[in-house]
């Protein structure tokens, strides 16, 4: 995620001809609190796209897992109630990483994402009783434990969510393997 932070960085050097310390001095100085109020002033006074004005208003605030480590994103995202869930997290880390080399990791605050060339799932403890893998699947019609993600999260077109005591069964890892491929 560093890296991407990185390139990201030396973009928005190369697109304004500023580089993201001074950008972030200009968010500071607006004095504006909320972090989207301050991601629309830097779109609509400096004309800046969302992906760079939000990157700019979580480095101001380091309040991303951007200016995260990401074995601390992931230890904290499996941290108290939510850590029995650990292996089931390592062993689907395996399972997607035994489909192909071009797997990268991309933790969050609370979940990690897991990518290609582009998203395809993402795993997050989200209760002490639910684990949730999202997928990137759209138009596929919602079968057995795979059901629309609806507002759950919008990167992800479904989701499977396994209780606590249940294993993830077969169709798990058939539905990660079709979501890799369909990212690639």
């Amino acid at each position: 995620m560093a890296d991407e932070f990185a390139k990201m960085g030396e973009s928005l050097r190369a697109k304004t001809g500023k580089g993201l310390d001074e950008w972030v001095a200009t968010a500071r100085s607006t004095g504006i609190a909320g972090h989207m109020a301050l991601v629309n002033h830097l779109k609509t006074e400096h004309g800046l796209g969302h992906g760079y004005a939000n990157m700019i208003v979580h480095a101001a605030n380091a309040s991303s897992s951007l200016s995260q480590d990401d074995d601390a994103l992931v230890d904290a995202a499996f941290d108290g109630a939510k850590a029995h869930w650990r292996p089931l997290y390592d062993r689907l880390v395996a399972l997607v990483r035994g489909f192909g080399g071009d797997v990268g990791l991309a933790p969050k605050k609370g979940y990690v994402s897991l990518r290609r060339k582009k998203q395809f799932a993402l795993l997050m403890p989200s209760t002490k009783d639910r684990f949730d893998i999202g997928l990137a699947l759209k138009g596929e019609e919602p079968v057995g434990r795979l059901e629309l993600a609806g507002s759950w999260n919008a990167m992800v077109s479904h989701r499977i969510r396994i209780n606590a005591g249940e294993e993830p069964g077969g169709a798990v890892a058939d539905w990660l393997r079709a979501a890799y491929d369909r990212a690639g």
